[in-house]
């Protein structure tokens, strides 16, 4: 009889290298053996051919209950398995409930076990009328991160955080060792340009991309940088459009300052002239979709190493709310769980980026910022064995026809893909058979840092 409960055999991905004809091997949920050659028996065995094997990917930004009614985490959840994701990370501006206390973050997260598919880590964040207050209290709760904003887009929901009391957050979290992400928009530019945009009538697809130019995003992301390089607090921008913003987080850490970068997968597959212009609000993000030259500066920031995450930003806004005529007053985000992965993986091999490359960016890196790389983020033996097969089989993506999504709409409907996910494991478990989401509402844990690690400032 064989030690190992499943054993799948094909292309490997590991964090620094692949593994043709390689192997990976699972007992109790954990990995257990990688190796090359011919695979060991195993009470559960496929053998793969050309097939890749990657770690299960950690999505680093969602929002799955940014609309009460509409998604929550059955559904986004349901998402992620689909699409190779096996961990998500959830912003904490929830409708009808800022999650900026301990008892937020346990409410949530006994929610998130009791509802969700897959693994579950939280963001915490502040109420701007207690400040700092709080923050001691959600780390012990078991936040991986926290998040803020420089533009408010509603004073209680999304509110903004002023330099002052950001800098007031920078220093509670420092001595965590968490990292403090936030949204990069310089809030008086914003309302400055929205004005301009609002007084010249201008009211279709350009009107989004003119009221947020590059100068609102750019001089948001200079004041998060030199708050964290004043406080020692980790600063993580959550979301950059522009090639100029990886070039300064790259000069922050050339500095010897943490200054990570998240580049989401819209703004490495979209543009402005062909996709927001068609599309209208169904494409309207924030920041907003750049034209096509600073797509393709991203993908070079990718190669290079300029790139921390990669993630979704994932919302799933009921139809009515993006569908609107004038394009300001459409709500911002799209869905993007159930193809972020082969999205990906089809963008870097396009362009030379290696695999192991892109396996880090979306499951080792990941991992490590939210301090949960002791069991998450690599096929490594000892870690979980979130395991996601994608198979060449080119499709074109229908988000309607698949029914894995709350919404039946997706900025990406109709992309052609060269790479299928045809399985996702969850800790061992198969969680998706490439048709059917087989993980059951409730088959998702919440993820934490270890405390001992963040009580002893490890990290």
């Amino acid at each position: 009889m064989s030690d190992f409960d499943l054993v799948l055999a094909g292309t490997v991905v590991l964090p620094d290298r692949v593994l043709e004809a390689g192997f990976v091997a699972v007992r109790d949920g954990k990995v257990a053996a990688v190796g090359m050659g011919e695979p060991p028996a195993a009470r559960e065995r496929h053998l793969l051919g050309k097939a890749l094997i990657l770690p299960g990917a950690i999505d680093a930004q969602v929002h799955s209950l940014s609309q009460k009614n509409q998604e929550d985490f059955i559904w986004s959840t349901r998402s992620a398995a689909a699409g190779g994701v096996t961990t998500i990370v959830d912003m904490p501006y929830d409708e009808g409930n800022l999650v900026c206390s301990a008892g937020a973050v346990k409410q949530k997260a006994a929610h998130a076990e009791a509802t969700a598919r897959v693994d579950v880590a939280l963001y915490g964040t502040v109420n701007p009328e207690e400040g700092p207050a709080r923050i001691t209290e959600q780390v012990a709760a078991g936040v991986a991160a926290f998040k803020f904003s420089t533009f408010g887009t509603d004073a209680k929901r999304f509110p903004r955080i002023p330099p002052q009391l950001l800098y007031d957050c920078f220093s509670a979290i420092a001595p965590t060792g968490l990292a403090a992400g936030v949204h990069n928009e310089n809030h008086e530019a914003v309302d400055a340009f929205m004005a301009r945009v609002k007084a010249a009538g201008i009211t279709d697809w350009r009107a989004h991309g003119m009221s947020r130019p590059p100068i609102t995003e750019l001089l948001a992301m200079h004041d998060i940088y030199e708050t964290g390089a004043l406080t020692g607090c980790p600063a993580h921008v959550v979301h950059c459009s522009l090639g100029r913003g990886y070039d300064i987080a790259a000069g922050y850490r050339a500095q010897g300052y943490e200054a990570t970068i998240e580049a989401c997968i819209h703004y490495l597959v979209l543009d402005e002239e062909n996709d927001v212009s068609r599309l209208g609000g169904k494409a309207k993000i924030n920041p907003p979709i750049r034209p096509r030259a600073e797509v393709e500066k991203l993908w070079r920031h990718v190669a290079a190493g300029n790139v921390t995450l990669v993630s979704t930003d994932h919302v799933s806004w009921s139809e009515d709310r993006k569908t609107k005529a004038d394009m300001l007053t459409n709500s911002s985000g799209v869905p993007g769980l159930e193809v972020m992965v082969p999205l990906f993986v089809a963008g870097a091999l396009k362009r030379g980026v290696p695999l192991h490359w892109a396996a880090r960016l979306m499951a080792e890196n990941p991992a490590r910022h939210f301090r949960i790389d002791n069991s998450k983020g690599a096929l490594t033996v000892g870690r979980d064995a979130d395991i996601t097969v994608l198979t060449p089989e080119p499709y074109r993506y229908d988000p309607a026809a698949s029914g894995h999504n709350v919404v039946g709409w997706s900025p990406y409907e109709g992309m052609e893909l060269p790479y299928k996910v045809s399985a996702t494991w969850l800790r061992g478990q198969l969680a998706f058979d490439g048709t059917s989401v087989l993980a059951e509402p409730g088959t998702g844990r919440f993820v934490r840092p270890p405390a001992t690690r963040i009580l002893a400032g490890e990290i």
